[in-house]
Formats: C-alpha cells, structure tokens, sequence
C-alpha cells in the first residue's frame, strides 16, 4: 500500500455529518448547570483543534454550499484521455515535464481511453495510542445502535483514509467534513488532499491527530457527512452517518 506524498500529500483532521441526531440522557453526577448555549460554545470550541474551517449554526445550513462546491463562473474544459493529454502537452515543456513526473510509473497500457478519472474510498482507520486501529470499510456498517464508531471522550485519535485513483489524473481532490450534535454544527473541516495519478495500488492519507472533547455534555450521539470532490466539482463519496463519544471506549464485542 503506497502512501501520498508531496504536494499530493499532507495531514489533517477527521469525523463526517447530516440528518438529525437521536439523545443523550446521561447524567454525572456533581454535574455543574450550564445554559444549553455555553454548553453548545464549549464542544464548538474543543471538538476539533485542527479544523481549518468551523462555525456554529443549525442543521438547516449543513447542506449550504459554499465557494468549494458552487460551480465556477469559468468552466473547465473539456475532459481528455491520459494519453491524449500527453500528446497535446508535448510542446509545452514545463507541463510535460510536471506530467512525467506526476506519472512515473504509470502503467499506461491499463489507463485505457476513459477520459473521466475514478476514485475510489475504501476504508477510514482510527488511530488512537494504546489501542489496535479500528479499520472501517466504506460504507460504513452501522452496529445494532446505529453508529458507525464510537470514541471514548477526551482521547487522542488520527483517521487515515484509502482510496485509489484510476484512469485519469484526480486534480485537487478534497476532503469535506460535517458533524452535528443536537441539531448544531460543531464542525466543519475542508483539507486539500492534492493531485494524484492512477495507480494500482491504494494510497493512504492520514489526517493530524485530534482529541475529542471531554465531559457529560460533550458525550452522547453526533450526525455527521463527509464529502470527497474534486476541482471539477465531481463528488467521488457523499456519506452520512452517526458516531458516538462515551466515557469508556467500546468493547470489543459491542
């Protein structure tokens, strides 16, 4: 399994959202009394350190499309095979040269003609110390509650993503994702992921470790939506999801 690299490669940060989020309950006790809007403010600002984008606001505006996702008012052109590609840059020396070493290795007897590029997820893993990674195929499996994955509050944790790019070159594949808890968004996260050639084996890209806030308020059930696009706006995955935070990671067997 290959790993991304360069201006291909680089780290951040994971979870996904959409859709309405069941109740948490639980009560601890000592538990200080706080307003629902403190209490919203307090995982809003510690649910993720390394987000690059994050605001509060209802479920209504999960789904808003912003600059990324809009259309541009300058269309793309149109789309080419690989090897079209190439013979048309054959006298533009600095992008034949960018090309060649983006395709080292390229198996170009299997590119074939199709001019659209694939991508595929595979899997996400979840890292955290002291622990086996949890490797999660795409789609997620949701166990008997529903979820796709629980996290024990107050851990340190890191996602890695796999995935394979075949046919074209992917340009500026990026990573979009949402999280909800009672009905507000505590987390919205874009990170560019680069370019990458098609290749036969899968890369990984692993996203900078987080932890996941801590305390009875910050426990309970999350919605969530991760979105994987393209600079030609094309959508590879579209999932939404729950995931919950507890106060002790899962069992094994649950």
């Amino acid at each position: 399994m290959s790993s991304a690299t360069g201006p291909s490669s680089s780290s951040r940060d994971a979870s996904g959202g959409a859709g309405e989020e069941k109740a948490d309950h639980a009560n601890d006790k000592g538990a200080e009394c706080v307003t629902d809007s403190e209490t919203e403010e307090r995982i809003t600002r510690k649910f993720s350190s390394a987000s690059l984008y994050s605001t509060d606001g209802g479920e209504d505006d999960g789904d808003d499309e912003d600059e990324d996702d809009v259309k541009s008012s300058v269309l793309p052109g149109p789309q080419l095979a690989l090897k079209e590609q190439l013979e048309m840059d054959k006298d533009d020396e600095s992008l034949r040269k960018w090309k060649e070493q983006l395709l080292a290795g390229v198996d170009f007897s299997a590119v074939g003609e199709n001019p659209d590029p694939e991508v595929k997820i595979l899997s996400l893993t979840i890292s955290s110390p002291g622990r086996p990674d949890l490797v999660l195929p795409i789609p997620f499996v949701p166990d008997s509650k529903g979820y796709a994955f629980a996290l024990k509050d107050g851990s340190r944790y890191r996602l890695k993503f796999s995935f394979t790019v075949s046919n074209n070159i992917v340009l500026g594949l990026r990573y979009r994702n949402t999280v909800w808890k009672t009905g507000v968004r505590v987390e919205n996260t874009k990170v560019m992921l680069g370019t990458f050639s098609p290749q036969k084996e899968p890369y990984t890209y692993e996203l900078e470790e987080e932890t996941t806030p801590s305390g009875i308020f910050a426990r309970g059930s999350y919605s969530a939506k991760t979105k994987f696009v393209d600079d030609d706006g094309k959508c590879y995955l579209d999932i939404s999801y729950y995931f919950e935070i507890r106060r002790e990671w899962p069992s094994s067997s649950s």
